[in-house]
């Protein structure tokens, strides 16, 4: 078996689907998409049994959905199936439907999508998706009927209210809704709750941040012991999905990855299907609730769009969490050679961002934390220099 499946319609779909949100970049300008290494991993993914490839209008400043395009367009377009979406949720005059659209065909290098989200609808965008005066839903149930759209559906980071609402506003014109569902935002993010509203509706699932923004693929040496005693043979990894695999209504799981190894490595696992057991499901979530002291960002960075800082704020985030586990040198390293005007003490609290994210982080009191925790920790200088010290006082020694 290459890969395993699910059907969906009348269609087949690999269960794991290639997200191109986080593509590789190159080591020698960390600007570019690295395409060489993105031509490889779809190779390696048609290859074996990947068929779903899914990337959106703002994904790496608009440049996924152009690479991804380059890449499939050496393929037979029946062998694979295109997903993109309309990013609704940062409409504006210059965001017109039928232009939007018609410019991500061209980016693509295709005449139809196989699959097309509407993009981010939550709370901070629903109204506006569900606005007459855009006609969004309207104008792409239209492009469906003409045949340059197969598959409508939606993404959302919505709580499970404001879900059914946007549910029963589209009734069955939307056929999929992609959410962000894993083991850790099952509590924490009320995945359980949309996943099963969205089954009870008859919407079949796709499954976005299937790690976590790669948090479930690097657990602590005490978190990764706890699944070693149930299943040895099985990395973090391979857990954060089997979770996934024991869901009936997931129909297409996708990874973003970003390596050509990430590729190989998550091919491997879905050779096969090994759902969790009630045992592995209880230490899974009890191994999850002690997780939870992090502040939950998946590194979307939708909230970089409308800084007026230009703070990363997806870069600070994770920089906090690892200042709020222990001081790790590389961090304060980075966090030192940072411009003045983009550490986190340049937040002005405005809140556009905390407008925007899809995980309802309090941003600005995140950015206050982490500068208190940066002053509880040493400053790269002052830890060079006492290093220096070290060393010259080992100099001296071997002299002796």
């Amino acid at each position: 078996m290459i890969m395993i499946t699910n059907t969906f319609q009348d269609l087949t779909l690999s269960r794991l689907g290639f997200g191109a949100m986080r593509l590789p970049m190159m080591e020698t300008d960390p600007s570019k998409i690295d395409e060489e290494q993105v031509f490889r991993m779809v190779d390696y993914a048609l290859e074996h049994g990947i068929n779903y490839f899914d990337t959106a209008f703002p994904y790496h400043a608009g440049y996924s959905e152009i690479v991804l395009g380059k890449a499939l367009a050496r393929h037979p377009r029946e062998s694979f199936y295109l997903a993109t979406k309309y990013p609704g949720h940062q409409i504006s005059d210059s965001y017109d439907p039928a232009a939007i659209f018609e410019e991500q065909l061209k980016k693509c290098g295709v005449d139809y999508f196989d699959f097309y989200l509407l993009h981010n609808v939550y709370e901070n965008s629903v109204q506006t998706y569900m606005d007459e005066r855009w006609g969004m839903l309207e104008y792409f149930v239209k492009q469906k009927e003409l045949g340059r759209i197969r598959h409508l559906g939606f993404s959302s980071h919505a709580h499970p209210e404001t879900l059914e609402k946007f549910l029963d506003y589209c009734g069955d014109r939307i056929e999929f809704c992609q959410i962000q569902l894993n083991y850790l935002d099952w509590t924490l993010q009320e995945a359980k709750k949309k996943y099963e509203l969205l089954t009870e509706r008859g919407v079949p699932v796709w499954v976005m941040e299937p790690l976590r923004g790669g948090r479930l693929a690097n657990l602590s040496e005490e978190e990764k012991a706890v699944l070693r005693e149930l299943r040895p043979e099985e990395s973090c990894i391979d857990w954060a999905f089997r979770f996934l695999q024991g869901l009936p209504n997931v129909k297409m799981i996708l990874s973003g990855m970003s390596a050509y190894e990430q590729m190989v490595q998550n091919v491997e696992t879905f050779r096969t299907s090994k759902p969790l057991n009630e045992e592995e499901m209880n230490a899974l979530m009890d191994l999850a609730e002690g997780m939870k002291n992090a502040i939950p960002c998946t590194a979307c960075r939708y909230c970089c769009a409308g800084c007026p800082m230009q703070l990363d704020i997806p870069k600070l985030i994770a920089a906090y969490n690892d200042l709020h586990f222990a001081t790790n040198l590389m961090t304060v390293m980075n966090l030192d050679v940072l411009p003045e005007d983009k550490k986190a003490s340049a937040c002005i609290g405005c809140r556009k961002c905390t407008k925007v994210c899809p995980q309802n982080i309090d941003i600005p009191e995140v950015m206050k934390g982490l500068v208190a925790e940066v002053a509880k920790h040493p400053t790269w200088k002052d830890m060079s220099e006492q290093r220096a010290k070290e060393a010259e006082e080992i100099r001296k020694s071997w002299k002796a």
